[in-house]
């Protein structure tokens, strides 16, 4: 019954929230640059008098205490920085800052997070110990946001019992939610190659040598790391997404820069594949008798989930939204700086439907003309209160939860 009476209470809170989201998504800004969108969340926090304080340059961290004094505390994490995307929804609260749009829903994160903290603002006396909201900037770029926060030691008062965020998802339908216990997201590094010839006269090739064609046969090369190192029950992904060659038709450079990503979901052979990649370079350099320089920028771990926890959620849910609105995720090779709060504390991270009901699409992630269905923010906001009062009101792991999948 308390569950559903948190659906209604999210409901209730539904035009507020769409307020937020809205002026969130029109004011989008980039990682580390998010100084309007931490100050129009400060503004609201303080109208509604929920403590908070800076954190990692701009980010937030709330503060909402239960009825007893407990170290035991549940963070609640939303991004809030927005991608160099330029919009294309056409929608009136659109961004007003040229070539940057929350195309990663991070607005609705934002939302949902604000949304939630107003809820159990109203419940304090439902809960023991401390609820912390925490805002994080730059989501989408290394070192990552979290990465910061982490430094800052913020929950080192505090007995951290779950650190949960969720992520908004178009391809499952509004009102459902998706939970994967144990390994969900891929690491992710950043590689830069820049391999080092003698350009000149394209006609005269034996005269060169040619960073262009060493850069191909590398390209060509680092197939092998996923093809033929990788354990094949270890998922790898190496993709070389940008190569700048600046000649001309009848001009070979002297150099050729190449940039791409690598994603796997084990920290040993995360290490070796990044040793194959300087290997592989390095051979087929000296075989093409030009030089490469690999530059490989340490990225995010795999979020893992915990499986009580996982439970946990599936069972809320459950109860929260009923049985067929809750949904087994697969392996997904996408990262999250997430990661790195799963390799601190016990965390949880899951998906929420924001597709629309009746079939309309929503647009993919990260594209021009994502756009979520807004009423998906109730279902947000009652997951979070809902996890929450769930774990501070209630045990954390209760003998009627069912095996985590």
């Amino acid at each position: 019954m308390e569950r559903k009476m948190i659906l209604g209470a999210a409901l209730d809170l539904f035009g507020t929230v769409l307020e937020y989201r809205r002026y969130l998504h029109s004011h989008a800004e980039l990682s580390f640059g998010e100084r309007e969108t931490a100050d129009y969340i400060a503004r609201v926090l303080e109208r509604e008098g929920i403590r908070f304080s800076r954190i990692a340059g701009t980010g937030i961290l709330a503060r909402i205490d239960g009825y007893t004094s407990s170290k035991r505390t549940v963070v609640l994490r939303a991004d809030i920085d927005a991608l160099p995307v330029s919009e294309r929804t056409g929608l009136p609260f659109a961004s007003v800052n040229e070539g940057v749009m929350h195309a990663c829903g991070h607005d609705m994160h934002a939302a949902a997070l604000l949304g939630a903290l107003l809820l159990l603002r109203d419940r304090r006396d439902r809960f023991e110990g401390t609820v912390l909201g925490l805002f994080q900037p730059g989501e989408e770029v290394n070192p990552g946001g979290a990465s910061l926060v982490l430094k800052e030691e913020p929950f080192a008062e505090f007995d951290v019992a779950a650190v949960i965020g969720e992520h908004v998802e178009p391809e499952l339908p509004t009102g459902t939610v998706g939970f994967r216990a144990g390994k969900y997201m891929a690491s992710s590094d950043e590689v830069r190659i820049t391999v080092r010839g003698q350009g000149g006269h394209a006609a005269l090739p034996h005269r060169l040598k040619d960073p262009v064609v060493a850069a191909a046969a590398m390209i060509s090369a680092f197939q092998q790391i996923a093809g033929r190192n990788a354990d094949p029950r270890v998922p790898t992904v190496f993709s070389i997404g940008r190569v700048i060659a600046d000649g001309a038709t009848n001009v070979i450079p002297d150099t050729v820069e190449m940039e791409g990503t690598l994603r796997t979901f084990e920290e040993r052979w995360r290490s070796d594949a990044c040793d194959r990649i300087r290997a592989i370079a390095a051979g087929t350099a000296a075989a093409y008798g030009v030089e490469a320089g690999v530059d490989i920028s340490v990225g995010y771990p795999c979020v893992v989930n915990d499986a009580s926890l996982v439970a946990l959620g599936r069972s809320v849910c459950t109860g929260l939204l009923g049985r067929e609105a809750v949904v087994k995720l697969g392996l997904r090779p996408t990262a999250e700086d997430f990661g790195y709060y799963t390799q601190r504390y016990p965390s949880l991270f899951f998906r929420l439907g924001v597709g629309y009901a009746d079939g309309h699409s929503a647009g993919r992630l990260h594209t021009s003309a994502f756009n979520p269905d807004e009423k998906a923010l109730c279902y947000g906001v009652a997951v979070l209160s809902a996890l929450a009062l769930e774990i501070l009101g209630l045990p954390a792991v209760r003998k009627d939860l069912p095996d985590a999948e």
